[in-house]
């Protein structure tokens, strides 16, 4: 299973349940690689998307405690709920928010990320892969977006 998750300096990913830098190379890389592919979303998560909707041209499975329906999307209710409805799909990425990144990280074999080296206040954080001997990083090379630096970065669990 992949996730994907844009990263301050920090590893900050969010305040009050919204992204702290936007960059448009990050959403066009977003909307790249998980286009046609299911992905596993928070129910709080999915509403900080344009217009609280599903992502068109993905399956959306969001998880949630709540018994609410949601036109457009698959809801489940538990970790092994949502592994079965990524597992009927060839490809899944986990999207957001924090909770649901610790939920599914022990189950993630790649990591795409894009580094924005900058550190504004985070409430929310993804765990540092650099720090952990058992993911390794292909870097891309560092642009820049509106005076803001990034990188993408695949990280994989060896």
């Amino acid at each position: 299973m992949e996730a994907i998750v844009a990263v301050n300096a920090d590893w900050g990913i969010g305040r009050d349940g919204t992204q702290s830098v936007v960059l448009k190379a990050d959403r066009a890389h977003f909307r790249e690689l998980t286009a046609g592919a299911a992905v596993i979303v928070g129910r709080r998560t999915l509403g900080d998307f344009p217009g609280g909707k599903p992502l068109k041209g993905r399956h959306n499975i969001v998880i949630t405690r709540q018994a609410i329906e949601i036109e457009g999307a698959q809801v489940v209710h538990s970790t092994e709920e949502a592994l079965a409805a990524a597992a009927e799909h060839p490809r899944c990425l986990v999207i957001g928010g924090a909770s649901v990144y610790r939920q599914f990280f022990p189950y993630l074999d790649v990591v795409h990320i894009t580094k924005i080296d900058l550190a504004p206040e985070s409430d929310s954080y993804f765990p540092n892969l650099d720090e952990r001997e058992d993911w390794s990083c292909e870097a891309g090379d560092w642009q820049e977006e509106n005076g803001v630096r990034y990188c993408f970065c695949t990280y994989r669990k060896r």
